[in-house]
Parts: structure tokens; C-alpha cells; sequence
């Protein structure tokens, strides 16, 4: 049996957007299951507890870039998400839209 194609950035935020609230947790939960954002220099030491900043915006705590292991991460490839520092930057979904 073929492999589905991945989805685009575009599909996957339309597919979230039409999600309930407890779909979107439970989403968001899944992601961090597979999230590497607790193993970033820029997370690292900061008392931030939240993961998944791709998805839900950006860290009221982190501050300062100290290097990203975004494009390395699960939840980038998952999602098909083609930005980085989304603690610092904001979502995929705010980053898509600033030009």
C-alpha cells in the first residue's frame, strides 16, 4: 500500500483550525510527546514548563536566543512547519502570516 503524502503547513493548520478545544489538547498533548523543545539552549535554565511553542505561540519566559533545534524536531516534520524560535517568534500560524 503507498504511503500517504504529507500534508502541507496549509492543510495541517486547516485540519487543527476546525479541531474543538478538547481535540486541540489532546492534539497539542500528542505533540508534546514528541517535542524536543526541553532539550534546546534556549529553553534550557529558563523555568519555562510549556512545550510546543510551534503550535501554541510564543514563551512569555524565554527571552533570550541562545541557538534552536527547531528544524530538528518531530513536531517541525509533523506539522510541516518551515520556520524556527517559535518560543520567541510565535507559531507557525503567526509566523506564516508576518512577512
Amino acid at each position: 500500500m503507498p504511503k500517504e503524502p504529507q500534508k502541507t503547513f496549509e492543510q495541517n493548520m486547516q485540519a487543527m483550525s476546525k479541531m474543538s478545544p478538547a481535540e486541540m489538547a489532546a492534539k497539542i498533548k500528542d505533540l508534546d510527546k514528541i517535542c524536543i523543545c526541553g532539550k534546546c539552549p534556549t529553553y534550557v535554565g529558563t523555568g519555562e514548563k510549556k512545550l510546543t511553542f510551534c503550535a501554541i505561540g510564543k514563551s512569555t519566559m524565554i527571552k533570550k536566543d541562545k541557538g534552536c533545534v527547531c528544524p530538528g524536531c518531530p513536531v517541525q516534520k509533523t506539522l510541516a512547519l518551515r520556520w524556527d524560535r517559535y518560543c520567541l517568534k510565535g507559531s507557525g500560524m503567526d509566523q506564516s502570516v508576518k512577512k
